[in-house]
């Protein structure tokens, strides 16, 4: 539990209005909807985030007393076809079943320069950030460390993250310049090439990716899209709820992929 409240209580609408601020949430083309995704009870006194609002965080969250869950993946998506059928409903149905107001944001939690997933990854791997890149520049470009070899960077991705990166060699230059956009970027990665770095890293890999990265010589470093992508929500949710004086708890639900 990352905070213990002073039993403030908040509205839903109140966090609604600050993170579309916060976020600005307006500027961004995304896949989805972002914001108040599903209406809960108008109060909140405990805020739960998590990466994915799946049935398992929403279980998680029903039983820790969340008025509301703001996560990085929520649950509609272009594509979707609006029907509440099967995975789907069971998913609604327990947040009204708990009164849990659903707040979602992709692409502008991505982005934010302080509480955002490219921000935390680069901190929690100490790279200096001093550049974007990329379509709505969600893409990061800094400096390690220091100049690193291909293995040293692939050391440290392992020990902050705690799993081995999927590695695809470049050429074995210096790694003077590093990109990186957490998640299922691996569309940027000739972006980031374009921008000069030495070395990519993102969530997942492609097919193309791995003929791009022995044929241009800068190295390719897939990380899991959930590992690179589980520290935006809780320090979001950490700053909302010293914002408003309420309770948060982040709830990990691991993922593989």
């Amino acid at each position: 539990m990352d905070s213990e409240g002073d039993d403030r209580v908040t509205t839903r609408d109140d966090i609604d209005a600050y993170l579309r601020g916060l976020l600005e949430v307006d500027r961004f083309k995304d896949y989805g909807p972002n914001g108040l995704q599903v209406e809960g009870k108008p109060e909140v006194r405990k805020l739960v985030s998590g990466v994915t609002a799946s049935r398992a965080l929403i279980e998680a969250a029903g039983k820790a007393g969340a008025d509301a869950l703001l996560v990085h993946h929520g649950l509609f998506w272009r594509g979707h076809d609006g029907r509440l059928t099967g995975w789907l409903k069971a998913r609604v149905a327990l947040l009204i079943e708990h009164g849990i107001s659903l707040f979602a944001y992709h692409l502008p939690l991505d982005a934010h320069p302080e509480l955002g997933n490219n921000a935390q990854l680069g901190a929690r791997l100490r790279l200096t950030a001093d550049g974007r890149f990329g379509d709505q520049d969600l893409g990061w470009l800094g400096r390690p460390p220091a100049v690193m070899t291909s293995a040293a960077l692939s050391a440290l991705l392992q020990f902050k993250l705690g799993r081995a990166p999927l590695v695809v060699e470049g050429d074995g230059r210096s790694i003077q310049r590093v990109a990186w956009c957490t998640g299922g970027a691996q569309g940027m990665f000739e972006a980031a090439i374009h921008a000069g770095a030495d070395a990519y890293i993102t969530g997942e890999i492609s097919e193309p990716q791995a003929h791009l990265a022995r044929e241009t010589g800068v190295a390719y470093y897939a990380c899991g899209h959930h590992v690179t992508e589980r520290y935006g929500a809780p320090a979001l949710g950490a700053h909302v709820a010293q914002c408003f004086g309420i309770e948060h708890q982040f709830i990990e639900i691991d993922n593989p992929a």
